[in-house]
């Protein structure tokens, strides 16, 4: 919802503007106004905070992490879009979780906190991360990048996010605990024992093929 970021540009700041470059991420961006409008003209004591990118157990296998990983056991194509140069920065969502509750005990009423991991990667390099992750722990699908397909580019897909913690640990005390490298291979792991949870997704909810394409037309 603060937009994109050139490679060279500082992280986003919670005093960054909001320029939402999709409905999605001005749907987001609008609900932060209207928190900051019932504080403002209601007095009702609120607190926002922003995050990254998260990932970790129970995500809905059709994000970044969880449809890499559980393409690749059913050997089926890894989509990046475009090129795979999009950069985010990655919360584990155990970090997140932390951060929500140091944010409602300790926030101060009306004021906003940005949470990352403080782990930019390109799309590309988290994939084949993912990859060398599987060929150590099923190798008999190795070597899983040659799965990988570079797709379409997705509407008003924003080049990079990063975020700026210097706010919430500095008055909070927040700071990550998950590297990124730790929490992908638990992340990892998590997936491949608990099967039987997002076989059923995949079977009734979310197979794995892109979503956002709209329904072909009849013929």
């Amino acid at each position: 919802m603060f937009g994109t970021l050139g490679f060279a540009d500082a992280p986003f700041t919670e005093s960054h503007p909001y320029q939402p470059n999709s409905p999605y991420s001005a749907s987001k961006a609008g609900s932060d106004h209207l928190v900051r409008a019932w504080g403002e003209t209601y007095h009702l004591p609120v607190v926002t905070s922003n995050c990254s990118n998260n990932y970790g157990p129970w995500q809905f296998p059709e994000k970044l992490i969880p449809v890499t990983i559980l393409n690749a056991l059913e050997g089926k194509p890894l989509p990046v879009y475009g090129r795979g140069e999009n950069v985010r920065d990655w919360l584990h969502v155990d970090d997140h979780a932390r951060a929500l509750v140091t944010v409602l005990m300790k926030g101060k009423i009306g004021e906003s906190y940005n949470v990352g991991g403080s782990a930019e990667r390109r799309n590309i390099d988290v994939v084949e991360t993912i990859c060398a992750l599987l060929d150590a722990r099923r190798p008999a699908g190795a070597p899983h990048r040659r799965l990988i397909t570079y797709v379409n580019d997705r509407p008003g897909h924003d080049l990079r996010y990063a975020i700026d913690t210097a706010k919430i640990t500095r008055e909070l005390g927040w700071t990550s605990r998950e590297t990124f490298d730790s929490g992908l291979a638990g992340t990892a792991d998590w997936y491949l024992a608990n099967e039987p949870w997002w076989r059923r997704l995949r079977a009734s909810v979310y197979d794995g093929t892109r979503l956002g394409q709209g329904a072909p037309k009849p013929q």
